[in-house]
């Protein structure tokens, strides 16, 4: 079940009333770029209610926020479909209009010890998944207010497939397929669907990686650039752009020599062990 803070209870009228100010829900919002982003949101005057399943780092978030009572904390888990349904409900009925909805949850897992079902199965489940949750309760909604935008957290992983990423890669790129899909089918209802593929972020997910990580940026810098983006149209909003040129390069590769060039970069160990006395 959804819980509202107390803290909610100081939302009202007067924050939206006269003035150009967002009203912008964040699911998966207790770390990382989804923190981030609603500090800055709530720094520039927008009204943000920021969602996750713990409800201390929320709390947290809130508690930096530069104005009082601007992060409103809604505790959810996008893996339980009742409770998203009534989240959406409180949200809409405080906001009466929502403006972003963004879609930020995310698990990261690399795949070291080779195909763990129940790794790539829990993955999947709110990687891709819980965002299929979430836009179930969001678009209808958004379709009956006839505006909105929906902003979908996918990543540069989605692109290819990539060494050690056989969990998380994967759910990457059903995500910007599947916003692709809506972003054409939406568009006449007057819905925008955008998706959102950073590079490589310092936040607590990437923090267990071992490999280096070329372009590092702070979450700080990843919210300021979707907040300069927001205004604009582009569907795809990408950064930074080096590691963003280098990968749509690769993109277009050919597959032949995609994998080759791959085969020598892979790190080693990799996903899987060579048997003994091989």
């Amino acid at each position: 079940m959804a819980v509202w803070e107390a803290e909610s209870r100081k939302m009202s009228g007067e924050l939206v009333q006269g003035r150009n100010m967002a009203k912008v829900w964040i699911i998966g919002a207790s770390s990382g770029i989804g923190a981030a982003l609603a500090i800055a949101l709530a720094r520039e005057g927008h009204s943000v209610v920021a969602s996750a399943r713990r409800i201390d780092l929320l709390n947290q978030v809130a508690a930096r926020s530069p104005r009082s009572g601007a992060i409103i904390p809604l505790s959810l888990d996008v893996r339980d479909r009742s409770a998203l349904e009534a989240a959406a409900a409180q949200v809409f009925s405080r906001f009466g209009q929502l403006d972003y909805c963004f879609l930020n949850a995310g698990k990261y897992e690399l795949s070291r010890s080779g195909i763990d079902p129940a790794v790539y199965a829990e993955v999947t489940r709110v990687n891709y998944l819980g965002v299929v949750e979430s836009l179930a309760v969001v678009i209808p909604r958004l379709i009956h207010q006839g505006s909105g935008q929906i902003l979908v957290t996918a990543s540069v992983a989605g692109y290819r497939g990539l060494p050690q990423a056989g969990a998380y890669g994967p759910t990457k790129a059903a995500l910007i397929s599947l916003c692709e899909t809506l972003a054409i089918e939406l568009k006449p209802l007057g819905v925008a669907v955008r998706v959102i593929n950073p590079g490589f972020i310092r936040t607590p997910m990437t923090a267990k990686n071992r490999f280096y990580m070329p372009f590092l940026i702070d979450a700080e810098d990843a919210a300021q650039r979707i907040l300069r983006a927001l205004p604009g149209k582009r569907f795809e909003i990408a950064f930074p752009w080096q590691m963003i040129l280098i990968m749509k390069i690769v993109r277009i590769l050919p597959n032949w020599l995609y994998l080759r060039v791959m085969a020598k970069l892979a790190p080693s160990p990799g996903t899987f062990d060579k048997p003994e006395g091989a």
